[in-house]
């Protein structure tokens, strides 16, 4: 059993930063991968960022790449999401996720069976 607790979201203007940390318990690094995803109102959840803990190997999806990176502490059992250059389009609930065991795209959330709650992210002047 995996459970992942989100932090570290809140309100910054255009361009500023933020760093959200994932905590985790139980086998987290067993864990094909874990992503962070995002869902604004009335739109999909999407894929924002995962990373294979094997191998360290990341993807981003392309409206965050060269602005966000994802790592992985497992001293500490937490996956970051360090995101630069916010834009108010960021808004969103920033959600942490894993899955173990499943293959295919990093960005499709069906293929997740472990979730946390979510932290809110706001981008606005």
């Amino acid at each position: 059993q995996v459970q992942l607790v989100e932090s570290g979201g809140g309100s910054v203007q255009p361009g500023g930063s933020l760093r959200l940390s994932c905590a985790a318990s139980g086998h987290i690094w067993a864990s094909n991968s874990i992503g962070w995803f995002r869902q604004a109102p009335g739109k999909e959840r999407e894929g924002v960022a995962a990373i294979f803990p094997a191998t360290g190997s990341t993807y981003y999806t392309d409206s965050v790449n060269g602005r966000f990176t994802i790592s992985q502490d497992k001293a500490d059992n937490t996956v970051y999401l360090h995101m630069s250059s916010l834009k108010p389009e960021d808004t969103a609930i920033y959600i942490c996720a894993a899955r173990i065991g499943h293959l295919g795209s990093w960005y499709d959330p069906r293929t997740y069976s472990y979730w946390g709650q979510g932290t809110q992210v706001a981008v606005s002047s």
